[in-house]
């Protein structure tokens, strides 16, 4: 017998409890993961996005990857030369020189105003961004439904770059999915104040991320995160017309956000020709 603290313990039945303890968690949370799947779909698929472009840049030079220079959110094209990249070169400089022109916004490449958001260099950062949407996607998810979920994090990630295209240095390149996870707080927070959840928890965790924006240092993009914020607050607002499931007014709504995000960047874009 072995002395244990409330009385003795046999150590053949410790052994033998352990024994069927073992398999019972194994079971458990592999029907936790089962249950993720099934009731965050959405989520998990977003998570896997991120995941696989991070692999695809890591796996082809990280922050010299051509990737990068494809998916990050460029006002103004850039030039690939050998490890390096340029800025403010015209296609037929580029070609000169012997290297790869990557257009910006500016110059035709729209589709950078939503890959930026799946697009991460830094493990870190990657890191950060998926824990968090792990945390929020799947309670979001189930309150919104999928369709109104992705068009949450669609519209907040469009928000954060109109407000990045707008605020922040035309010649600066910006990438992740901060702004969108931003937007996911910012509807996290109308919910609970609809349905009379505790604020202050919420307020607190979101404060701390908004210091965090400003001090954090170097290289965080205040603008993509308050602009995604602000996407979330107003998309969580129009999705929570319905309680149910979405009505044709607010997918209206929803789509005409969209339209006016693309517009004031689209201001931008002539603003800058």
């Amino acid at each position: 017998m072995l002395q244990a603290p409330v009385g003795f313990q046999c150590p053949d039945c410790v052994a033998e409890a352990q024994a069927q303890v073992r398999p019972a968690m194994a079971r458990a949370q592999r029907a936790s993961v089962l249950r993720s799947i099934k009731t965050a779909p959405a989520t998990l698929t977003l998570i896997a996005l991120n995941v696989a472009v991070w692999l695809g840049i890591t796996l082809t030079g990280g922050d010299s990857s051509r990737l990068v220079d494809q998916l990050a959110l460029h006002a103004n094209a850039t030039c690939g030369i050998g490890d390096a990249t340029y800025i403010r070169v015209t296609a037929a400089a580029c070609a000169a020189s012997g290297g790869v022109y990557f257009p910006g916004v500016s110059q035709g490449a729209w589709w950078q105003i939503l890959t930026s958001a799946f697009t991460h260099i830094s493990p870190v950062h990657i890191g950060f961004n998926m824990l968090a949407l792990w945390f929020l996607g799947p309670q979001l998810e189930r309150v919104l439904g999928l369709g109104r979920f992705v068009a949450l994090y669609a519209l907040s990630a469009l928000a954060g770059s109109a407000a990045v295209y707008w605020l922040a240095d035309p010649d600066s390149t910006t990438v992740g999915a901060s702004g969108a996870v931003f937007g996911l707080m910012g509807a996290l927070l109308v919910i609970a104040w609809r349905r009379g959840g505790d604020l202050q928890n919420l307020l607190m965790w979101l404060g701390i991320n908004i210091a965090f924006t400003f001090f954090g240092g170097a290289g965080i993009s205040w603008q993509g995160h308050l602009g995604g914020l602000a996407g979330g607050l107003a998309i969580a607002g129009i999705s929570m017309l319905d309680r149910g499931r979405a009505s044709a007014r607010t997918w209206l709504l929803l789509g005409l956000v969209g339209l006016a995000l693309v517009a004031v960047i689209a201001v931008r874009v002539l603003g800058l020709a």
